[in-house]
C-alpha cells in the first residue's frame, strides 16, 4: 500500500471495539435473518444436502463481486477490503472470485477488528489506568488487582497489529492471516489467560471499591462522561481482553469456513483454531476455578451431616446445580394425595460426582440425610397425572448413603425447573431433540439476538449472533441448547433468541461446524461427552 496502513485503520475505524464487535454481531444477525427469510426456487433441487460452504448467494452475485452493505447507515458504515481505494484502482475486483472476495474481507475484518481493539486498549490504559487522581485514590493492591497484566495484553496486541498490517501491506490481495494468528496465539497469547483468570477478582474488587471509596466512583464518572470513551462504561473496557480472545476464535473459525478445502490456508487456520481454542478453553477454566473454589468452601462450611460424613471439598468437583424442591411422602403410586402436608421441603446440591440431599435448618445450614454418586442416579417423569402430580419426577438412587437402592417422588415448581433438574440429574438421558454431535442431517436451531448472562450453573451465557442447537424446551419459555461453535451446553430464556426456521441454513450451519472441528473429530466426540456430564 502506498500510505501507512495504520494511519489508514485508524482514520478508516473511528470505532472502538465495544462498538465494532456490537455492530459487527448485529449485522450477523441480520445477514441470517435475510437468509432465513428467503425461499429459494431450487432449495428441492439434490443440492440441497450439500449447501456451498459459502453464504447462499443469487444468481446475481455470481456475475459480479458482492458488495456487502454491512450497515444501513453510510456515516456508520464498517469499510471493507472492496472499499479500500486501493483494491478498487487495482482492477482485482473484477478478476477475483466471489467467493475469493469474501475470504478477503474475512482475513481483512481480523486485522481492522485488532486494530480496534487495540485502540479500547490503549484508552483502558491512558484514559483510566494512568489517570493521576485514580493513581493517587487506588491503593498499589487494590490498581494491580483492578488492571491486572492489562500492558502485556496491550503489548501482545501491538505487536500482533504489527505482523498483521505487514502482511496486508505485502500484498493487495491478502495471502493468509492464519500463519500470523497461530505463532502468536502460540508464543504470545498466555497473557490472555493471566488476565481473564483475574476476572473473578477484578469484579469484586471494581464492586467494592465502587461502595467503599466515593472518590473512586466520582473520578469513574467523570472519565466516563468524556467524549473519548463514547458513553461506555469502565466495566466495558476491563472485560475486552476476555471478550477479544472468544471473538479472535470466532473470527478464524470465519476465515476458515472460506478457505478451499484441503488447501495449505485451511491447514493453517485450523491449526490457529485448534491453538485459539486451547488458549479460550484455559480462561475458562481459570474463570471458573476461582470461583468454583471458594463456593465450594462456602457451601461445605452451610453442610451438617446426619449420615456418615462426606468430604465436598475436591480438586475436580463442583457445583452443578442448587435449590428446592417438594419431596412427596407416602407410595408413589396413590392418586389421593392432595394436601400439600403430603410433600415436604428438601434441599439438593448437585455436583458434577456427588448428590447430597439435605433439609434446610436454622441459621442457613442444611442437614444432610442421604447421598450418592451422580454416576448412579437415575430418573423418571411421571405423565398424565393430573394437577396434583404436574412436575412430579422419580429420582432413584441406585446406591444411596446406606448402600442401598432409594426412590423419592420430587415435585418441582414449574415445567422447566423440572426438566432441569431431570438433565442435570441424569446428563446421559436421551433429550427431545438430539445434539449435532450425533451428525443428523437436520436439528432445530436458534440464533441470539440479546445477550444473556448465566444466573445458575446449569445456564449457559450467550453472545450476539450465537447460533445453537435446540435439544430440548419447555411449555414456559426455557431452552436447553448447544452451542455449534464450543459445543457448550446449558438453558437460557427462549426470549433470548430467534429460530432458524430455512432447513438450507441449518444444514449449512451444521456442516460449517463438522468443518472447523474435523481436524480432530476424535476430540469433538470426548468434548460432547464431557459436556454432558
Amino acid at each position: 500500500f502506498s500510505c501507512n496502513l495504520s494511519d489508514l485503520l485508524c482514520s478508516f475505524l473511528g470505532l472502538l471495539y465495544q462498538e465494532y464487535r456490537d455492530k459487527s454481531t448485529r449485522e450477523e444477525i441480520e445477514t441470517r435473518r435475510l437468509q432465513d427469510s428467503q425461499t429459494d426456487p431450487e432449495e428441492t433441487s439434490p443440492s440441497e444436502e450439500t449447501p456451498s460452504e459459502a453464504e447462499p448467494t443469487s444468481t446475481t452475485e455470481n456475475k459480479a463481486p458482492p458488495q456487502i452493505n454491512l450497515l444501513r447507515n453510510s456515516n456508520s458504515r464498517f469499510n471493507l477490503w472492496q472499499d479500500l481505494p486501493e483494491v478498487q484502482n487495482s482492477g482485482v475486483l473484477s478478476i477475483l472470485q466471489p467467493d475469493e472476495i469474501k475470504l478477503q474481507e474475512a482475513m481483512f475484518e481480523l486485522v481492522t477488528s485488532e486494530a480496534s481493539y487495540y485502540k479500547s486498549l490503549n484508552l483502558l490504559v491512558s484514559h483510566f489506568m494512568e489517570n493521576e487522581r485514580l493513581k493517587k485514590i487506588l491503593h498499589q493492591s487494590e490498581a494491580h488487582i483492578l488492571f491486572s497484566n492489562v500492558l502485556d495484553v496491550m503489548a501482545v496486541s501491538e505487536r500482533f497489529l504489527l505482523d498483521l498490517e505487514q502482511r496486508v501491506e505485502e500484498n493487495i490481495v491478502i495471502s493468509d492471516v492464519c500463519d500470523i494468528v497461530y505463532q502468536h496465539t502460540v508464543n504470545h497469547f498466555s497473557v490472555y489467560i493471566t488476565y481473564v483468570s483475574n476476572q473473578t477478582y477484578q469484579e469484586r474488587a471494581y464492586k467494592q471499591l465502587l461502595q467503599d471509596k466515593p472518590a473512586f466512583r466520582e473520578v469513574i464518572s467523570q472519565l466516563e462522561l468524556d467524549p473519548k470513551c463514547k458513553g461506555l462504561s469502565f466495566s466495558s473496557f476491563l472485560i475486552l481482553p476476555f471478550q477479544r480472545i472468544t471473538r479472535l476464535k470466532l473470527l478464524v473459525q470465519n476465515i476458515l469456513k472460506k478457505v478451499e478445502e484441503k488447501s495449505d490456508r485451511e491447514s493453517t487456520a485450523l491449526d490457529a483454531h485448534k491453538e485459539l481454542e486451547t488458549v479460550v478453553k484455559a480462561c475458562n477454566e481459570g474463570v471458573r476455578k476461582m470461583s468454583r473454589t471458594e463456593q465450594m468452601i462456602s457451601i461445605q462450611k452451610k453442610l451438617e451431616f446426619k449420615i456418615k460424613s462426606v468430604p465436598i471439598i475436591s480438586h475436580s468437583r463442583w457445583l452443578l446445580k442448587q435449590g428446592e424442591l417438594q419431596q412427596m411422602n407416602g407410595p408413589k403410586t396413590s392418586r389421593t394425595l392432595r394436601t400439600k402436608k403430603l410433600f415436604r421441603e428438601i434441599y439438593l446440591f448437585l455436583f458434577n460426582d456427588l448428590l447430597v440431599i439435605c433439609r434446610q435448618i436454622p441459621g442457613d445450614k442444611y442437614q444432610v440425610f442421604d447421598s450418592a454418586p451422580r454416576g448412579l442416579l437415575r430418573v423418571e417423569e411421571l405423565e398424565d397425572q393430573g394437577q396434583s402430580l404436574a412436575n412430579v419426577f422419580i429420582l432413584r438412587l441406585l446406591e444411596n448413603a446406606d448402600d442401598r437402592e432409594a426412590s423419592y417422588m420430587l415435585k418441582a415448581s414449574s415445567q422447566s425447573e423440572m426438566k432441569r433438574w431431570m438433565i442435570s440429574l441424569a446428563p446421559n438421558r436421551r433429550t427431545k431433540f438430539v445434539s449435532f454431535t450425533s451428525r443428523l442431517v437436520d436439528c432445530p436451531q436458534i440464533q441470539c439476538v440479546h445477550p444473556y448472562v448465566a444466573q445458575q450453573p446449569d445456564e449457559l451465557s450467550l453472545e450476539l449472533a450465537d447460533v445453537l442447537n435446540i435439544l430440548d424446551k419447555t411449555d414456559d419459555g426455557w431452552i436447553f441448547g448447544e452451542r455449534l461453535h464450543d459445543q457448550e451446553r446449558g438453558w437460557f430464556p427462549s426470549s433470548m433468541g430467534e429460530e432458524i426456521l430455512n432447513p438450507k441454513i441449518r444444514a449449512q450451519n451444521l456442516k460449517e461446524c463438522f468443518r472447523v472441528h474435523k481436524s480432530d473429530d476424535s476430540q469433538r466426540r470426548k468434548l460432547g461427552s464431557r459436556n454432558r456430564q
